[in-house]
């Protein structure tokens, strides 16, 4: 009984949570004169791409989607790099202030984001970085760069040293050992940690609106989502095509990630 208790619970939470997100494909495929209907169906008889195509032709969409692939793909790829770095050096070596080092990196990741607007902005105006890609990457990237820290510190410490110092003896350098051992034995936390800065900077919002004031053309796609109904008022299916389109590309990385996220960081370590 606990276990068939459990498992509803979990299946009501799991529907509860993907009916919007169903319902807002749904919508999108669904012909204009079904939207509104007094009888909704849960799968529309005859789907359209319409909606769609009016999304993508509205104006800005391209150079939105652009920024904001530049933006998250950057961000991304400096923070796993700096944060594989600080990681290893955090979980693998023994030096003054790694203690506090660590304590202020959870004390980062915790610390509210919109606590941050103002001396953000006072720093993009003092630098001339205002209207700027770079500096709204360079904030993405401060964003993630915590959580993505504590994340690969925990899955580098998950990792036998014995495994590089077996590498080691048999003739590798450190950095050998490192890249031909480690590194692909930490693949699950990489893709786990990436998944995570794409959804946080794909998604983010505020930052957008206070760094990007004048340069309409350096805006991302929150910002194009958010204006896109006052632009065609109460076309509901070509907003929920839009909020499909900018939804897809943090869907598919999941779906392509999800399989190795959860896989066992040492898994075939000790293969002969």
């Amino acid at each position: 009984m606990r276990r068939v208790l459990l498992n509803t619970t979990a299946v009501a939470v799991l529907l509860t949570t993907i009916f919007p997100v169903y319902w807002m494909f749904l919508t999108a495929f669904k012909p204009t004169r079904d939207i509104q209907s007094a009888s909704p169906t849960f799968w529309p008889a005859n789907p359209t791409l319409d909606h769609f195509v009016t999304a993508v032709n509205a104006p800005g969409f391209w150079t939105y989607w652009r920024n904001s692939l530049l933006v998250t793909v950057g961000a991304v790829l400096i923070a796993l790099v700096v944060a594989l770095l600080a990681a290893f050096a955090v979980a693998r070596m023994r030096w003054r202030g790694r203690g506090p080092f660590v304590v202020a990196v959870f004390a980062a990741q915790m610390a509210p984001w919109e606590a941050l607007l103002v001396p953000v902005f006072v720093i993009a105006r003092d630098t001339d970085l205002l209207d700027s890609l770079a500096m709204l990457t360079g904030v993405y990237f401060m964003f993630t760069l915590p959580f993505t820290i504590v994340t690969l510190r925990g899955f580098l410490a998950a990792i036998p040293p014995e495994l590089e110092e077996a590498a080691q003896v048999d003739g590798c350098g450190r950095m050998t050992a490192f890249r031909r051992v480690v590194f692909p034995l930490l693949a699950p936390g990489l893709m786990a940690t990436s998944l995570f800065g794409f959804i946080t900077a794909w998604n983010e919002f505020a930052f957008v609106n206070v760094l990007i004031i004048k340069a309409q053309d350096k805006r991302t796609l929150p910002v194009w989502l958010s204006s896109f109904r006052d632009v065609f008022g109460t076309d509901w299916g070509a907003t929920m095509a839009a909020a499909s389109l900018f939804a897809l590309p943090a869907l598919l990385l999941f779906l392509f990630l999800q399989r190795n996220v959860g896989t066992g960081m040492t898994a075939g370590a000790v293969k002969g």
